[in-house]
């Protein structure tokens, strides 16, 4: 007597947990040979071992749904996966089921199961097997997904409530969902969030979370089934979310400690099992344990830091002073911002700035950065051209602040005839005025101030002459 189950998962696979009832998500088939080579006690004997592997499950969308296919000389499917969605149903239709006799035509059967059960195809799909005769052990290896040491059974038929546990945790192992998790994990808060299992029914859940007991072990962020953590000493807090609820925001946690939080479903109308998860805080941040700038100007900068922890931090003390030794300014802010403008700063300036958080406990913590102010960059006030007889202008401009490292004159004829011959000069800082000769008409003339760093914005004229000359020259 053989019996083959084909076993289609739709969760994250978890290590199997210690209970069953609302642990797990997918579809599992049962091929159990009843052809005329079985007799009627075995037959009974298996259809009562389903029985007991399954009465444990939670059936339906969402949970796990069962099929039957009976193997004879036409196999069968007794019911498929939307057949039965509660145990008294599925029980049922398990006592009632009749043998077909016949031959054993396993190869039709699977056929069936794979074209008319788990459409598209069998991708994704586990398979396990129990033989309670004289199998070939070798064949059978090779039928099974891997390791063969937990899927395949050889049992006698009057032993196999031996395996029903090992078989059942089997299953479980390929189907577990993942029903709860832990998500946005920081210093002090946490997110619990759980696939609702109380939809359409009245109740609550309940949510208890607290510290690991001292030895207490558990990785971050899994999940898994088990009691309710103990509560001794008044280190479990306690919540309570309505039913319609799939997140609870678990506050009030210490930096950098394992806590295991459990969730328990409550309702009148169908019994759950405990939920439960382990995760480990972020170690706590000191701020400020970042600071930037930002907006640079030529008397301003933008200070930044971070992280704000207005739970913790009373305000931030801001000292600045130009390098090497300048005189020192300080500021004090909020703890809820997060940055702050200095103002009247000097310009082309190199500034020590150092961010002081001040925690209520009295503790403080400091950080320091070099931030740099923008060069002044005067714009010309001013440009004048005046002709001088046909061919000649006088150029003059002004200029706002000193700082400059001379100016760049550049003229070019406009009309099509001259168009692209540029001409191009340099004048010291001192200079004010210069005069251009021979040149085009309709002369487009530039003069642009050089900065220690980089030539600036310059400003342009048009010199207008009554003159074909195409000759023209610089005169300073």
């Amino acid at each position: 007597m053989l019996l083959c189950l084909l076993l289609r998962p739709s969760a994250t696979q978890n290590p199997a947990p210690e209970g069953v009832l609302n642990c797990c998500e997918g579809d599992v088939l049962f091929l159990l040979d009843s052809s005329g080579s079985v007799s009627s006690y075995e037959y009974s004997r298996m259809l009562t071992f389903l029985s007991e592997l399954v009465l444990p499950f939670s059936l339906g969308e969402d949970q796990v749904r069962i099929g039957l296919l009976q193997v004879g000389t036409k196999p069968s499917l007794e019911f498929g996966f939307d057949t039965h969605n509660t145990q008294s149903s599925l029980q049922g239709a398990l006592r009632n089921t009749k043998a077909l006799r016949g031959d054993t035509n396993t190869v039709e059967a699977l056929r069936i199961a794979k074209e008319r059960v788990l459409t598209p195809g069998e991708e994704g799909v586990a398979v396990l097997v129990v033989s309670t005769g004289h199998g070939n052990y070798q064949v059978l290896r090779r039928v099974v997904t891997p390791p063969a040491d937990n899927h395949l059974y050889f049992v006698d038929i009057d032993d196999m409530s031996i395996i029903t546990e090992d078989l059942r945790n089997a299953i479980i192992e390929i189907i577990r969902a993942e029903r709860i998790n832990v998500r946005d994990v920081s210093t002090n808060s946490a997110t619990l969030q759980w696939r609702p299992v109380l939809s359409g029914l009245t109740g609550f859940y309940e949510v208890r979370f607290g510290p690991l007991p001292t030895g207490g072990t558990g990785g971050g962020g899994g999940g898994g089934t088990g009691t309710s953590p103990s509560t001794s000493g008044g280190q479990y807090q306690r919540l309570i979310q309505s039913a319609d609820s799939s997140t609870a925001r678990l506050t009030g946690l210490k930096p950098d400690t394992m806590y295991t939080a459990t969730l328990t479903p409550e309702s009148n109308e169908q019994s759950f099992n405990a939920l439960s998860v382990t995760f480990r805080t972020k170690p706590e941040v000191m701020s400020p344990a970042v600071v930037s700038t930002s907006q640079s100007g030529e008397t301003s900068v933008r200070v930044s830091w971070g992280p704000l922890q207005p739970e913790t931090v009373t305000s931030y003390y801001i000292e600045y002073s130009a390098l090497p030794r300048g005189e020192l300014h300080t500021t004090t802010v909020a703890r809820t911002k997060n940055s702050t403008l200095l103002r009247d700063l000097q310009p082309d300036t190199t500034y020590l700035v150092t961010v002081t958080a001040r925690y209520a406990s009295g503790m403080e913590k400091a950080m320091s950065v070099k931030v740099c102010t923008q060069e002044v960059t005067p714009a010309l006030a001013d440009l004048q051209l005046t002709t001088v007889g046909s061919d000649s202008v006088q150029v003059d401009w002004k200029v706002s602040a000193a700082s400059l490292r001379g100016y760049w004159l550049t003229w070019e004829g406009q009309q099509s005839s001259v168009a692209g011959q540029r001409s191009s000069a340099y004048l010291p800082p001192d200079s004010l005025s210069t005069r251009l000769t021979n040149l085009p008409p309709s002369t487009r003339v530039c003069v642009s101030p050089i900065y220690r760093t980089a030539r600036g914005e310059g400003l342009c004229c048009t010199a207008q002459f009554h003159s074909d000359a195409l000759a023209y020259g610089y005169q300073s």
